[in-house]
């Protein structure tokens, strides 16, 4: 019951009422777009930047362990949700790439970060950001690349982009993407030796601390815009594999195979746990397949992820 009074409450809480705002009709969808705009590129990047710059990070392999954890589930669960949708559900290749996407990309940058910090305080940084902006990358790269030769299977396209257009379009994607930035930005500070003090460590600190109540509220808001659109079957199976098989294999990894210190394993499971994220549907938009999947499977996941992350903050207190 702790974890629902003093975690799970207050973080999905924020989110109701963000939601709740934006159905009222008091601050127009755009005003939530441009929140969620201001979200990604200002506080956000600059919690990233900071935690990655000044904070403890352990010797030895964590760093590198917490990411390989985090993306053998992602691609199991990736694969397993391409082929649910395509053999069970009979979906086109493209919404194979999109289901595999729904049942593996994690909101953690809007949910994982700000649930962490109330969980575990700000040492739970370290691992969350290292898992966001791989995610990100992954994303990127092999989504688009998916999406590309699954246009070519559907027959909606004659033939897929040079690998050169490819390149120049994902490079120039991530090299402008923000909170990819804000980690090597921090990365590069960290490697000078430079200690940020003073009014500079003042003013990033207090741009750092509205990150987590902006960003669910920022989620809160643009749920508004997304429903249940049908494909409610495909999108709970997606949901089961986000929200269980995913963390599931996270846990057995992080206790019987990856030597990760406590917190990492928790922030491990955890960000594992965290339900689909908008950028789904950004990229199922983008590339017009798909929306409908995407926009349930959000919805659901994050529903239910009230439960589900209940059970796993009280999962990892048992076992880590």
């Amino acid at each position: 019951m702790d974890q629902i009074a003093t975690i799970v409450l207050p973080v999905f809480g924020v989110i109701g009422v963000g939601y709740l705002i934006a159905w009222s009709g008091l601050i127009s969808r755009d005003t939530g777009d441009a929140l969620s705009d201001f979200v990604y590129l200002v506080p956000i990047p600059v919690l990233l930047f900071r935690t990655i710059a000044t904070a403890e990070i352990p010797s030895g392999a964590a760093p590198v362990l917490v990411t390989v954890t985090h993306f053998v589930g992602f691609s199991i669960v990736w694969v397993a949700g391409t082929l649910i949708m395509r053999a069970v559900f009979q979906r086109d290749a493209r919404a194979g790439v999109v289901g595999g996407m729904a049942a593996a990309y994690g909101n953690a940058f809007q949910l994982g970060i700000p649930l962490t910090i109330t969980a575990y305080g700000d040492a739970a940084l370290v691992p969350m950001t290292l898992v966001v902006a791989a995610q990100v990358i992954v994303l990127l790269v092999v989504g688009t690349i998916l999406i590309e030769h699954a246009a070519i299977r559907d027959k909606v396209a004659e033939t897929m982009p040079s690998k050169r257009e490819t390149a120049i379009a994902v490079a120039k994607t991530i090299v402008t993407n923000p909170l990819i930035i804000s980690v090597v930005a921090g990365v590069v500070w960290r490697m000078s030796g430079v200690s940020i003090t003073g009014p500079l460590a003042a003013i990033i600190d207090q741009i750092g601390r509205i990150a987590g109540p902006l960003a669910l509220l920022a989620l809160g808001l643009g749920l508004r815009k997304f429903g249940i659109s049908g494909n409610v079957g495909a999108a709970f199976s997606l949901t089961i594999l986000k929200l269980l098989v995913m963390p599931a294999i996270a846990l057995l990894l992080v206790v019987y195979v990856v030597p990760l210190p406590p917190l990492w394993a928790k922030v491990s499971v955890i960000v594992a746990a965290c339900p689909s994220g908008s950028n789904v549907y950004v990229v199922a938009a983008r590339f017009r397949t798909g929306e409908g999947l995407a926009s349930s499977a959000i919805v659901l996941a994050i529903g239910l992820a009230v439960l589900s992350m209940t059970f796993w903050l009280n999962v990892v207190d048992v076992l880590l």
